[in-house]
């Protein structure tokens, strides 16, 4: 985990995602358009892709991306995401 514990260090919202991935492309734009300073990995990109990836497995991430953390907490998937943001809950937490 000392890779993406290192990267998720580094910046206030980290997203791990796939280019390929619709619903990454969501979650990376709504969070955007919520004017959050974030970074994006793109395991599919990354040279270190697949050990970012083992890693987030080894944590208990699911095996589908998109993979969001704000402020250090792993705050979940797509479907987490959206479950905060239709409860309104991931304004507050993206207000830093």
């Amino acid at each position: 985990m000392a890779m993406v514990t290192m990267e998720v260090a580094k910046y206030l919202v980290v997203i791990f995602s796939k280019t390929s991935c619709c619903m990454c492309h969501t979650i990376k734009t709504l969070i955007n358009n919520f004017g959050s300073n974030l970074v994006v990995y793109e395991l599919d990109g990354h040279p270190n892709g697949q050990q970012l990836e083992d890693e987030l497995k080894a944590v208990g991430c699911k095996l589908s991306v998109a993979v969001v953390f704000i402020g250090l907490q792993l705050l979940g998937g797509s479907n987490e995401i959206m479950s905060l943001h239709l409860k309104g809950e991931l304004a507050q937490l993206l207000k830093w």
